[in-house]
């Protein structure tokens, strides 16, 4: 034990700065991630602001079994999944796809300038996306209905309508977050090594054999992590964008997990019963990610851990 703190000692001393650049990022997870944890203990209270921790009555798993058999549970679960699974089929693969293409472009300058481009809107805040889309698809005032009223077409009403809703969101998530997520892929597509694409071309492979079976399974490892990643928020469908997107119309297809908690846990004060529901997805995401890496380790791949 002793030689361990001194080996720790000299290695602290020798890479002081080091740590000294860890220091910022190693308090943030330490105070909002690790020490917000003890606030999951409201989940097994009767929470009361006026007794605080200590004091408040201990409920055991009263929380959950309410939001289990809760009236609105199936439906919150349908609408949540129902997203997750759209973005998975569509948004998931869009950032592969637009590395993939911008990896075939050959001019600098243009390359460049669409990575650019593509990378702007995910700086872009979720109210200010709501507000385009507000702007451009209303149907009383929105420029696209006003363009296809002038072409004499029928307005479409995109906003509120419930068999297109969950899609509006998914193509919303693409244009914000499809082009930053690309800079993973790209920087995945840098390892290959490029003589494999000299062997290839001499062998008369076209660019098509070259992405099949040398550029795909040179980014394999990186897809099946984020996949593996991405399944572990599978119950986390961004609370800020179906907030601003919901409305009376689409409640019944719009409303989920984090809308829930937010309209229960703040605005009707039943902190414990929100702190359950938040706590039920992050038990399922832990699940999911756990299952996921098993399965990619059985299939040889490396896995999350």
């Amino acid at each position: 034990m002793t030689l361990f703190l001194k080996d720790w000692a000299v290695a602290l001393k020798r890479d002081r700065y080091l740590y000294l650049l860890m220091a910022p990022g190693i308090l943030f997870f330490l105070i909002f991630k690790y020490g917000s944890m003890w606030g999951l203990t409201l989940a097994f209270q009767n929470y009361s602001p006026f007794l605080g921790f200590w004091k408040s009555e201990w409920v055991g798993f009263k929380y959950f079994i309410d939001f289990l058999t809760n009236p609105d549970f199936f439906k919150l679960l349908r609408n949540t999944m129902a997203i997750s699974f759209l973005n998975i089929l569509f948004f998931f693969p869009a950032p592969i796809i637009l590395a993939l293409m911008l990896n075939e472009v050959r001019r600098l300058k243009f390359k460049k300038l669409v990575q650019t481009a593509i990378y702007l809107p995910h700086f872009v805040s979720w109210v200010v996306i709501a507000g385009i889309c507000f702007i451009l698809l209303s149907k009383s005032s929105g420029v696209v209905n006003g363009l296809i009223a002038d072409m004499g077409g029928t307005k479409i009403d995109f906003l509120t309508n419930a068999n297109t809703f969950w899609l509006l969101l998914t193509a919303q998530s693409i244009w914000k977050d499809a082009g930053y997520g690309t800079i993973i892929f790209l920087a995945a597509l840098t390892s290959i090594n490029p003589e494999q694409y000299e062997a290839a071309e001499i062998d008369g492979a076209s660019r098509w054999k070259q992405l099949l079976y040398i550029t795909l399974p040179g980014i394999k490892s990186t897809i099946v992590v984020l996949l593996i990643l991405r399944l572990g928020t599978v119950m986390d469908v961004g609370f800020e964008q179906v907030y601003l997107m919901n409305s009376a119309p689409v409640e019944s297809i719009g409303d989920v997990f984090d809308t829930y908690a937010y309209r229960v846990g703040v605005q009707q004060g039943r902190f414990s019963f929100a702190v359950a529901a938040g706590m039920f997805k992050s038990v399922v995401g832990l699940i999911l990610v756990v299952a996921a890496n098993r399965i990619a380790k059985k299939m040889g791949e490396e896995g999350v851990y």
